[in-house]
């Protein structure tokens, strides 16, 4: 630019010669006489009112040098082949999976350069840019409306739950009107979390948005038909049913398209678990996101709106709330020999007289009920482990009645509450048979856990020594006794005092026998 207005400065002001000013400036004159005609062409176009900016534009804009007609002297159509070729190679292996094997700018130039050519690394960077730039789209800005469309997502988070790193999946709900997020954590990513989890979403906001968007989940889409067309999957279609709102999925590699909830799947887990990713349970980490949600939606957002208080002006738009729908899979399954029956790696126990039955199943995000002949038999919390054995003692009464020295041994008894370990290891060790008698007693008589314990207790007391299975089940027939240990300071009723009377004679009469036998 300096250069420029000195050329015209000394030719026009000191009348210097083209000669004279290529030599002082070691400019070539052809380049001189260029930067002279082109100032003339604008005086000219500006005193003839052509053009009447041009003298101004041109003393103040930098040379600028026409380089289209120039020709590649070292980027030829060889390279350029093998540039795309390794372009292609990319594309190729995204689609695969393997996008962290792709190669670089730096590896295609060197990938020329193995092949004999001589070419700079910049010369290679700017073609790939030029190619990179081709493929470049507009997008176009969206205006919603209040209770119209809510994005859904999942996203795969990392824990530690009780000192166990397991591996969990955030469901996440943005709306698109107010960017209201819900957030909720699940053990798989299958059909019945995929229910679950709209379940919770609409029962926590009362109300029902009127079309879900979805990108080509397997657990939305069932199969594709035709080019563009997307066939739902039953759950999806059992959803809708239910729910009465309509869906629409995203094109493929297009999550611009559902680009609320692409944004809101990062924010909340950084936010969340960033910091903590340690929790005593499951509920606790449920908690623990959940408040974290509820912070974000209170802040004011990058369009200077905050989601909570634009998703009460929106609450007011949405369809009415059903109720929740029962979410569960069914199975028929065949109980074993262990009275088990195996569902995924799991085993859950069922009753003992079922062995060989078919049994039907019903299986929900976090619990399984067992039906036989349509009645409701047992049900068990959902284990997401492997291979593990979940056992109910009172399903095996029948059996150990018959087999009570495979009692001490057993994993229903290891499974067992504590309160039941306690009560066989504190007196009935050396007694397996009565204290199956004990359960099948307790069972049949609907007496719990924590009753049967402090029964124990109380005839420890009054029978030091001496506690047998016939003296609870006699203190727990008593339907009125009151539990507590050692009793201090309450009234003896009636009732109670016959008890007392009966567990003496019953402890005189063991003791008599006992010394007989001496």
């Amino acid at each position: 630019m300096d250069t420029k207005q000195e050329i015209i400065r000394r030719y026009f002001r000191e009348y210097d010669s083209i000669r004279k000013i290529s030599r002082d400036l070691r400019i070539n004159r052809m380049t001189v006489k260029k930067y002279l005609a082109d100032y003339l062409q604008a005086e000219q176009a500006s005193a003839t009112g052509t053009d009447d900016q041009a003298l101004q534009e041109y003393l103040s804009s930098p040379p600028r040098y026409d380089t289209k007609a120039r020709g590649r002297r070292k980027l030829t159509t060889e390279i350029e082949n093998l540039i795309l070729g390794q372009l292609e190679e990319n594309r190729r292996k995204r689609q695969e999976g393997l996008r962290k094997q792709i190669k670089r700018k730096i590896d295609i130039w060197e990938y020329v350069v193995s092949h004999g050519h001589q070419i700079g690394y910049t010369t290679v960077c700017n073609y790939i840019r030029e190619q990179e730039l081709q493929k470049c789209e507009a997008f176009i800005k969206q205006i919603y409306l209040a209770g119209e469309e809510c994005e859904f997502d999942w996203a795969e988070v990392k824990l530690i739950i009780a000192g166990v790193r397991k591996r969990l999946y955030l469901a996440v709900f943005t709306s698109a009107y107010s960017n209201y997020r819900y957030c909720r954590l699940y053990q798989r990513q299958d059909t019945l979390a995929f229910l679950e989890s709209h379940n919770d979403f609409f029962a926590h906001i009362g109300g029902v948005y009127q079309e879900m968007v979805y990108d080509n989940m397997r657990i939305a889409i069932k199969d594709f038909v035709g080019r563009n067309e997307k066939a739902p999957t039953d759950a999806l279609v059992a959803l809708s049913g239910w729910f009465g709102f309509c869906w629409r999925f995203c094109n493929v590699r297009r999550g611009n398209e559902k680009g609320h909830v692409e944004r809101s799947v990062e924010f909340v887990r950084r936010k969340a678990f960033s910091h903590f990713d340690s929790f005593d349970t499951l509920d606790h980490a449920q908690a623990h996101l959940q408040d974290t949600n509820d912070h974000l939606n209170g802040l004011c957002s990058s369009t200077g709106k905050i989601p909570m208080e634009e998703f009460l002006k929106e609450q007011k738009s949405l369809w009415k709330y059903p109720g929740p729908m029962e979410c569960f899979l069914t199975h028929e399954l065949k109980v074993d020999k262990y009275a088990t029956i195996c569902f995924g790696t799991n085993r859950y126990s069922v009753p003992d007289h079922l062995v060989g039955r078919m049994v039907e199943v019903k299986v929900y995000a976090n619990e399984l009920k067992v039906y036989y002949n349509h009645l409701l038999i047992c049900r068990h919390d959902r284990s997401y482990g492997l291979h593990q054995w979940i056992i109910q003692i009172d399903h095996y009464l029948k059996t150990l009645s018959r087999k009570p020295g495979a009692l001490h041994g057993s994993v229903a008894l290891h499974q067992a509450p504590q309160v039941i370990q306690a009560v066989y290891t504190q007196w009935f060790i050396h007694q397996p048979r009565d204290f199956i008698d004990l359960l099948q007693f307790c069972r049949q008589h609907q007496i719990s856990h924590q009753r049967l314990l402090d029964t124990a207790q109380h005839v420890s007391f009054i029978c030091p020594g001496q506690v047998t299975g016939e003296k609870i089940m006699a203190l727990l027939g008593n339907h009125s006794w009151p539990v507590c240990l050692p009793p201090q300071d309450h009234p003896v009723d009636e009732i109670e005092h016959f008890a007392n009377r009966q567990l003496e004679q019953i402890n005189g009469l063991v003791n008599s026998k006992m010394e007989d036998v001496v």
